[in-house]
């Protein structure tokens, strides 16, 4: 190549090379606006004690234990890092933490404003020094509360309240006394139960979260569970980071706690019950409101047994799928994938949809399960109030196994008949019969007055004044007779559940008696309902015979009361 080739080369790539310099120089000014604009021009201290605190806000101690620096994740593994957490918003009575003011840069780290929103002691501030490398933080125990020095800890000292005394619904006193020395009265003893300490140690976690220490007495059973929140009031104390006292609140002990149980109708479940394991719930037919509960009637869900046909019947008449004239073979039995569901004392009968309700006919409302559907039956038992959250604490839910659980026919036919997986409370049982007395319209049920819930319709008018007459007939000529009245007519549906089999080479008239549950759900007057009853009896025979007269008793005691 000639010397004037050569030197025209170099000048054109020198030429190129001033020309694409600006071109280079805006792209990195470019770059840098963007970070800037992403970052708000913080250094990466700030931004990762940004990050840091935004996943704290929202309780996500992985995201949060991610953002540390990997020396701090070595020595703490993610269940200590996340217990140091839970420990100081349990100690603190804290629900939330939440940045207020900017993040600035400090000295070796970034320094954040936090705002603590507590049970017991308001709203806390303060001025969390977060120690960083880079963007990660020098995580060590002593961050998880503004103030902390390091071997800090928080801490607290409780001042619980006096817990309130119960009421029944006419102001007389069902049980008084100091959480250490409940005293009930004698017509509340049944139902009052009583106080102890927590028994597991989630329950004791959860009770220091509200402020109380973790062995301080809680209610167990009957109005004391379902009534904690109410009676306990709210305790005080005084909140210290290490040494250094932070806040404290005096106690509030809580009111006196009228409730609606009529203490006359609840001597009479009790007396009813007559020391039987069981469950009795009475409720108010036109207001839900709980007017007695005896023995397990919330606590220890059972298969229901025939009771839960007015599910079944519920779903086959709101579905149109039969009518109470379709006719059904006389049978004792029905056949499904194979399997014999026998009547509950083999007897046959049958005719229709309607004698199949009143003599309680397993080998009408099986097949008739099948023909409902699984979908349809557990919709409908879902309105009633399976699968739901319990009206009040300590009550235990009714279940019935989703629908795409129920692998067989024969599956979804012994749900309809109140057997397989299906469970349920006498007080779920009398939901379905307060809301079959008030036409359909279910209102939920309550133990302290108040203004009413607006009711939420399960069936139609005509489905619930159908359903209604049924169980009229149920108690005029069918297995419920020995339910009637005297004073006024009933309207009732029996359930003999059985807990194993009852046929075959080994069984006995005594198995049987001792295998199965005994229910009765019902109100009165039929017409214009002033009482909801709903009896089951653990181990004691058949509905018909055992609970029924057990919940005659209780009718007759509630329709003489004015």
């Amino acid at each position: 190549m000639s010397v004037e080739r050569r030197r025209y080369s170099e000048e054109r790539r020198k030429r190129l090379l001033r020309r694409a310099l600006p071109v280079t120089a805006g792209l990195a000014v470019l770059i840098l606006v963007i970070t800037l604009l992403v970052t708000g021009g913080a250094s990466p201290a700030v931004t990762g004690a940004r990050r840091f605190v935004a996943a704290w806000e929202r309780s996500d101690y992985s995201a949060m234990r991610a953002l540390i620096t990997p020396e701090a994740q070595r020595r703490y593994a993610f269940p200590a890092f996340q217990r140091a957490y839970r420990a100081a918003a349990g100690t603190a009575t804290a629900t939330g933490v939440a940045a207020i003011g900017k993040v600035r840069d400090a000295p070796g780290g970034a320094a954040v404003p936090l705002e603590f929103r507590t049970r017991l002691f308001g709203t806390l501030t303060g001025r969390l020094e977060l120690p960083m490398a880079g963007s990660r933080v020098k995580w060590s125990p002593e961050l998880v509360f503004p103030g902390l020095q390091p071997g800090q800890i928080l801490n607290r000292r409780s001042d619980p309240p006096r817990r309130a005394a119960i009421l029944a619904r006419d102001g007389r006193t069902i049980v008084s006394g100091s959480a250490t020395a409940r005293v009930p009265s004698g017509a509340g003893s049944a139902i009052s139960g009583g106080t102890g300490p927590a028994a597991t140690v989630a329950e004791r976690d959860a009770l220091y979260a509200r402020g109380f220490p973790r062995d301080w007495p809680v209610g167990h059973g009957g109005l004391e569970a379902i009534l904690e929140t109410q009676v306990a009031g709210r305790p005080g104390g005084t909140l210290y980071a290490g040494t250094r006292r932070v806040a404290s609140a005096a106690p509030r002990p809580a009111h006196a706690v009228r409730t609606t149980i009529d203490l006359g109708l609840e001597s009479s479940a009790q007396s009813a019950l007559a020391g039987r394991v069981g469950g009795i719930a009475v409720l108010d037919p036109r207001t839900a409101e709980v007017r007695a509960l005896a023995g397990i009637a919330f606590s220890a869900p059972q298969p229901p047994g025939s009771t839960f046909k007015l599910i079944t019947l519920s779903a086959v008449l709101e579905g149109h799928i039969a009518k109470p004239t379709t006719p059904f073979p006389v049978s004792s039995y029905a056949v499904i994938d194979g399997v014999k569901l026998s009547n509950a004392n083999g007897e046959s009968c049958g005719v229709n949809v309607a004698e199949g309700f009143v003599q309680s006919c397993n080998s009408v409302y099986a097949p008739l399960g099948v023909r409902v559907g699984a979908r349809r039956l557990v919709a409908m038992a879902e309105r009633y109030g399976w699968n739901t959250r319990p009206p009040f604490a300590g009550a235990r839910p009714s279940t019935i196994p989703a629908a795409d659980q129920m692998a067989s026919k024969l599956e979804v036919g012994s749900s309809a008949i109140g057997q397989g997986r299906v469970l349920a409370t006498p007080l779920q049982m009398a939901m379905v019969a307060q809301t079959i007395a008030s036409g359909g319209l279910e209102r939920t049920p309550t133990i302290m007055p108040g203004p009413l819930t607006p009711p939420r319709r399960v069936l139609s008018i005509h489905t619930a004044h159908t359903i209604r007459k049924l169980m009229v007939a149920v108690v005029a000529r069918g297995t419920g007779v020995s339910a009637a009245l005297g004073t006024g007519v009933v309207a009732g549906k029996t359930g003999t559940a059985e807990l194993e089999s009852t046929t075959g080479p080994s069984a006995t008239p005594a198995d049987k008696r001792t295998h199965t549950d005994a229910w009765f759900t019902s109100f009165a007057p039929a017409r214009s309902p002033r009482i909801v009853v709903a009896v089951m009896l653990y181990r004691a025979g058949a509905g018909g015979d055992v609970a029924a007269p057990t919940a005659r008793q209780v009718l007759a005691a509630g329709l003489a009361r004015r």
